[in-house]
């Protein structure tokens, strides 16, 4: 396999799917994972675990469907060190989102306190176990979509695979924010700060390992809630 277009840190056992054909996804195909996308998005704020369920299965199997089945393709069993990569984003972030979070402090941007601490409890881990796979996916198909396009018109892999990360990273940002100054507030926690997922997807091209990394986020998170820190 080629590297030229490939980044040195980039695993080159596996390519990203789609974006050179590889399968090729037709017009009506597109169509049908924005729909799916859509759907997805609505399912992913669940908080059922049934409905999360449903939610990975309303993502996967439409995706694998493109993919000939062959879930190889984005899935695979994580080796120690694709643990230890997604342990240490998860560390990374953590330091990146403190930092940030003083940061933003010192200008007035904060968040808005969306989340209840006082309304958390042990059961709602189990939901994000699926939904924050859901997630992933929330990001995983605009992104092929967005790199099968600006690849297609730029044959430039660098170039197609930055300009898709950086627009889904606002648009991820936008789907934590409910004013202005909320957005910005996220797009640097949420949006930018998924430059660690991100990386860890680019990477080996698995998605459980930026799985790995986005649910210890949350655990973590989940955990402060429940001791009441």
């Amino acid at each position: 396999m080629t590297k030229e277009g490939w980044f040195k840190f980039e695993d080159k056992d596996y390519d990203f799917p789609f974006y050179k054909k590889n399968p090729h996804i037709p017009k009506w195909g597109w169509i049908v994972l924005l729909f799916v996308w859509i759907v997805g998005f609505i399912l992913v704020m669940s908080d059922t675990v049934p409905r999360a369920i449903l939610c990975c299965i309303v993502f996967i199997v439409p995706v694998l469907y493109f993919l000939d089945w062959d879930y190889h393709a984005i899935f695979r069993m994580p080796s120690g060190r694709d643990v230890a990569l997604a342990v240490a984003l998860f560390v990374g972030y953590l330091i990146y989102a403190m930092l940030m979070g003083i940061l933003l402090e010192h200008f007035g941007i904060v968040s808005s306190g969306l989340v209840d601490g006082e309304s958390v409890t042990i059961m709602m881990i189990f939901t994000p176990i699926f939904t924050l796979m859901g997630e992933e996916f929330l990001k995983f198909i605009p992104f092929m979509f967005l790199l099968r396009v600006i690849y297609k018109y730029t044959h430039n892999r660098k170039l197609a695979i930055i300009v898709s990360v950086a627009l889904i990273m606002v648009m991820f940002a936008s789907m934590h924010a409910y004013n202005y100054i909320m957005f910005l507030y996220a797009l640097f926690i949420q949006g930018f700060g998924s430059i660690f997922e991100f990386y860890g997807y680019i990477k080996t091209k698995n998605i459980l390992v930026s799985y790995i990394t986005h649910l210890c986020t949350d655990m973590f998170i989940f955990a402060l809630f429940l001791l009441g820190l």
